[in-house]
């Protein structure tokens, strides 16, 4: 097992196989055009094998793929079959906006993917307009309806969002219910492109429960030992939800995640501004023996918390002024994979 400065273990890789995206969602790409990664820069998937089999003989057993949308990326449930062909990885899993959903469904629960969380900001199709400007809304319910027989306990996140969506908490937990999945709020994140985002249009944990308790009652916390970003809630029912507390309560002292962009870039922390360039050492001749080494000494120096150091700046505001955005399309959250 590799452990970084603060004994965290090097366990968890989300895997960008895209940069691109179907949705241009507020909180994420806000702007009106994006520079995109170089398609001959983007890994292949032997590639992605070869990286994915060093880091599981790092210590590695979850992948979860996200993009960008990952199902934009063409013949993806073939990438899913040759990750899920790998018994050292005991749980792989995918995050999709859930547009392309119905159709690859089926393909992905053959392929053997394990689990599957569909993002869904708004139960209504107006306020989906305005937050994610397309007319996909009924596209994602019916990939959600598709999907939840054949991934029992999928997940559903919500940015929760003041002003935007913070009236939908119970309404979501009841669409939730209905399908058997878990409804996760995250808090809104001053990361990457979130270039419109400011302190109070989030919506702390604090008040989601307060919300929550007013509908439903007392709100118990499910007791549970796990690295996973969300707190879990049990309503006086036993159904459970989550809450991502990253921005006003942050996890930063038990993230075992790192991030591969789809051309190879990893990157400890999600509030990193830099990078190491994986491809460069994979196509340059690179041995496995040689990209283990890179990655172990990476790990071991990571002291990475960058939740906890965004917390204590006294005048927050966006994380990364559009022009320097622009001038590196890995800083964007929808290139390292959110």
């Amino acid at each position: 097992m590799v452990l970084d400065t603060f004994d965290r273990p090097l366990r968890n890789l989300r895997l960008s196989v895209t940069d691109r995206c179907n949705l241009r969602c507020s909180y994420c790409m806000p702007e009106q055009d994006y520079v995109w990664l170089p398609r001959e820069d983007l890994l292949h998937f032997e590639e992605i094998e070869r990286l994915v089999d060093v880091f599981i003989d790092l210590g590695v057993d979850k992948v979860r793929l996200t993009g960008g949308e990952p199902l934009l990326r063409r013949d993806v449930p073939t990438l899913v079959a040759k990750l899920a062909a790998r018994p050292a990885i005991r749980d792989l899993a995918m995050t999709t906006n859930g547009v392309l959903l119905a159709q690859h469904a089926h393909a992905l629960r053959d392929a053997g993917l394990h689990r599957l969380t569909v993002s869904l900001d708004t139960l209504h199709a107006d306020r989906f307009k305005d937050l994610a400007r397309s007319d996909e809304h009924h596209r994602v319910l019916e990939g959600i309806a598709a999907a939840a027989p054949l991934f029992p306990g999928l997940k559903i996140d919500t940015v929760a969002i003041r002003g935007v969506n913070d009236d939908e908490l119970v309404e979501l937990i009841e669409f939730g219910r209905g399908y058997g999945a878990e409804v996760r709020f995250i808090e809104y994140m001053d990361v990457g492109g979130a270039t419109h985002w400011a302190m109070d249009r989030v919506l702390p944990r604090a008040e989601m429960l307060a919300t929550l308790r007013t509908h439903y009652g007392e709100i118990a916390p499910v007791q549970e030992a796990s690295s996973a970003p969300a707190d879990r809630y049990r309503l006086p029912d036993g159904t459970i939800f989550g809450i991502i507390s990253s921005t006003t309560e942050p996890f930063c002292h038990s993230c075992d995640r790192s991030r591969l962009t789809a051309d190879g870039m990893w990157y400890l922390c999600l509030y990193a501004p830099s990078g190491t360039d994986l491809r460069r050492a994979l196509r340059g001749g690179a041995t496995d023996a040689e990209l283990a080494e890179l990655i172990r000494s990476t790990w071991s120096g990571r002291r990475d918390r960058g939740a906890e150091t965004r917390l204590t700046e006294r005048d927050r505001s966006p994380l990364i002024p559009i022009d320097t955005l622009r001038r590196d399309p890995h800083l964007e959250m929808h290139t390292r994979g959110g």
